[in-house]
């Protein structure tokens, strides 16, 4: 076998357990300030504001805009702006109220959806902390995008969703630290379902808020999720494990090929023909390895010297620029190791190059 022993204690590996648990502890704890700090305030603010009371009459209606009571004074439209480049329409409100004060507010929708803002319409506008809070046309009331209610929502979906992605970060971390002897593997199962369920909490977190109406609602979401999720999980860790049990060698038949194909790829070891995060070629009993993209120049073939040993999946022990996402074609070209790196779709092409006879690659998978 070509890959070495996984030792822990690597370089490499003791930033990747720095890089993961720092991650993953500065994730937690933004998204615990989020919950604590400005969702703490958005609700605070929500609660005060639902117990508002209207002012009490006085001579100057804005002497009182700033206060914790519910103040209305009459106002006259102005002009209304349409705000471009956002999902949901929104448009500023332009009016003059009836002590000749100019201000704006903002509301959800168009300038046609209801209520039917248009220039010299009468209509009433509540302050609350000195903003406009909601505007009545007639007997309808419409609340504007300073309404407090439901603000804490965004700052909830944030948190729990930072919360539930540090999870990633730390079992990524706590894997490294005490279960990365288990397997060589780049992507072995313990890692990829316990991260596939993190990023499904991650995913029900940031969801939860919006269909709820409270921090406790969405948290009991979420707790109704994590059986599904465990379900989820528990059959793919199945899976995998089964798949992943044993000898890790994949049989790949050789692709017979009519013509030279250039696809990424690269060629890995102490060799001439060495060609890292490129492009291969490959073509009946022809196998080179370039940096341009069109495989027209700079390629280095590899000789006829090669022999290919096994294909089989990526290790974390391979040397820099392997992809982890794709296969790797242990070879030995007169006892020096090379690994050929490319895609699972184009593994069968270079095996084809390389061994041009059907049964060189072994049966299918």
């Amino acid at each position: 076998m070509i890959a070495e022993k996984t030792d822990v204690t690597r370089p490499g590996n003791r930033v990747a357990k720095t890089v993961s648990a720092l991650t993953g502890c500065g994730l937690l704890l933004g998204g615990v300030l989020l919950l604590l700090i400005p969702m703490g305030g958005a609700l605070d603010a929500e609660r005060d504001f639902r117990a508002a009371a209207v002012c009490a009459p006085g001579d100057d209606p804005a002497a009182g805009r700033d206060e914790d009571c519910l103040r209305t004074t009459a106002a006259r439209i102005d002009r209304t702006e349409r705000v471009t480049g956002r999902k949901t329409q929104s448009y500023w409100l332009y009016v003059t109220e009836a002590d000749g004060r100019s201000t704006r507010t903002r509301l959800e929708g168009g300038t046609q959806d209801p209520p039917h803002a248009e220039a010299g319409e009468s209509l009433r506008v509540t302050y609350w902390r000195d903003q406009i809070r909601y505007v009545d046309f007639g007997a309808e009331r419409f609340h504007t995008m300073a309404d407090p209610r439901g603000a804490y929502k965004l700052y909830c979906a944030w948190g729990l969703g930072l919360a539930f992605y540090s999870l990633v970060f730390l079992w990524t971390w706590f894997w490294w630290a005490r279960l990365s002897r288990l397997s060589v593997r780049a992507s072995p199962w313990h890692v990829v379902v316990p991260v596939l369920g993190a990023l499904g909490l991650t995913a029900a977190g940031a969801f939860a808020p919006w269909v709820t109406d409270s921090p406790g609602g969405a948290i009991k979401a979420v707790g109704l999720c994590v059986p599904v999720i465990l379900a989820v999980c528990a059959v793919v860790a199945l899976v995998m494990a089964r798949r992943q049990r044993g000898d890790d060698t994949i049989r790949m038949t050789p692709f017979e090929a009519t013509g030279k194909a250039c696809f990424p790829g690269g060629v890995l070891g102490d060799v001439p023909y060495e060609g890292r995060g490129g492009f291969l070629v490959a073509g009946p009993g022809y196998l080179a390895s370039t940096p341009d993209m069109t495989g027209a120049t700079l390629r280095r073939e590899v000789p006829r010297s090669l022999r290919p040993v096994r294909v089989r999946p990526p290790y974390r022990t391979d040397p820099e620029g392997s992809d982890p996402r794709g296969l790797v074609l242990e070879c030995d070209d007169d006892g020096v190791p090379v690994l050929i790196v490319t895609s699972r779709k184009k593994m069968p092409r270079v095996l084809g190059a390389l061994l041009p006879t059907p049964t060189a690659g072994g049966p299918a998978r």
